[in-house]
């Protein structure tokens, strides 16, 4: 009796080998989603953070605003805070205030080293060669003695007087260097924008302010965004002189102030600087012609008290002194023409050898 064998379905393994030999299903691959990058631009970052580190115009610009005016009121740390700051921007560790990555640091991370390194190698070039050029005095020609005995047997004739030449100034250097403008005077009360004058790069602002809480006066663009400089940050009154233009990141358009009481501006183009003072008190800016040289000065003040030399040179290093609190001692001074600007809360003192 033959046992008939029941067919087995179509599609379904038979044996146990069979079932090996069944492909296997498809694996799917897993997409990583790509990290959130920061709106903040690398290119900016970097830029503020050398340019304007000292005045943590970088941190700012991340929304750091706390550590920014921590660093704001230093200097930059006295000038640490600063180069760390732009050696964590190089290697791509710096970050926004949300600790998302800056947009574009693998596309411009090469140029910002390069150029970076291109400028300091350069500038320490250039003032070793100013450094190195000192005055020099052409010896006087000695007549020979025969030709002054000559020259006293003959009549005397007078000759026609010639005017000399003008010699050029300090303030002509100024006026060509940073152009120049009539003097704006305005006063008011509380927070307003006044419009700076057309025709120059710089200038100088005296400023004073009889309320309570904050005063500052900060520079706008045509387009209302900063150019990144701070001329006054100060609680209560303030009577002083300071300048815009030198570190500017953009075209000066207007003034920007906050205040709680009254206050007044002037402003002049940088050739209305007076000459060098020996001493004063506050902000102040100079015009200094002297030759090379060296700054001795004192400061009494508990905050911050600083020295610059603008003397509108290419990769000109013109900061001098950057301390916290008293300070006496003496730095090197190039040779003028120059604008020299004093920042300090206290008195001071300045000998130009």
């Amino acid at each position: 009796m033959t046992t008939s064998q029941r067919p087995a379905p179509t599609g379904v393994p038979t044996t146990q080998q069979e079932q090996f030999l069944l492909p296997a299903p498809p694996i799917q691959a897993v997409t990583m989603p790509n990290p959130p990058i920061s709106q903040k631009s690398f290119m900016a970052t970097w830029l503020f953070s050398w340019l304007l580190g000292i005045f943590a115009v970088d941190r700012f610009y991340l929304g750091k605003s706390g550590t920014g005016l921590l660093k704001l009121v230093t200097f930059g740390g006295l000038g640490i805070w600063w180069l760390v700051d732009l050696i964590l921007v190089l290697v791509g560790a710096q970050r926004d205030k949300h600790g998302l990555t800056l947009a574009g640091y693998g596309q411009f991370k090469k140029v910002a080293w390069i150029v970076t390194g291109a400028v300091t190698v350069l500038s320490m070039i250039v003032s070793g060669i100013n450094a190195g050029n000192g005055p020099s005095e052409s010896p006087a020609a000695v007549a020979p003695a025969a030709a002054v005995a000559d020259a006293a047997d003959e009549p005397v004739v007078d000759e026609p007087v010639v005017e000399a030449a003008p010699v050029d100034t300090v303030q002509s250097w100024a006026d060509d260097a940073f152009g120049t403008f009539e003097v704006v005077s305005q006063t008011g009360f509380g927070d307003n924008l006044v419009t700076l004058p057309a025709g120059a790069t710089a200038g100088i602002v005296t400023a004073t302010h009889d309320g309570s809480s904050n005063f500052s006066i900060s520079v706008l663009d045509a387009a209302n965004a900063s150019t990144g400089q701070l001329l006054v940050n100060t609680i209560g009154a303030y009577n002083g002189t300071t300048e815009y233009g030198f570190s500017s990141f953009g075209e000066d358009a207007t003034l920007q102030i906050t205040a709680d009481g009254n206050w007044s501006l002037t402003i002049a183009p940088i050739s209305a600087a007076p000459g060098l003072a020996a001493s004063g008190a506050g902000d102040g800016v100079f015009l200094y012609d002297g030759s090379t040289g060296k700054l001795t000065a004192t400061h009494d003040g508990s905050s911050n008290f600083a020295i610059i030399e603008e003397t509108d040179e290419l990769f000109s290093m013109g900061l001098l002194v950057n301390e916290i609190g008293p300070y006496s001692g003496t730095v090197p001074l190039g040779s003028g023409p120059s604008a020299i600007v004093v920042s300090a809360d206290g008195n001071w003192t300045l000998l130009a050898e």
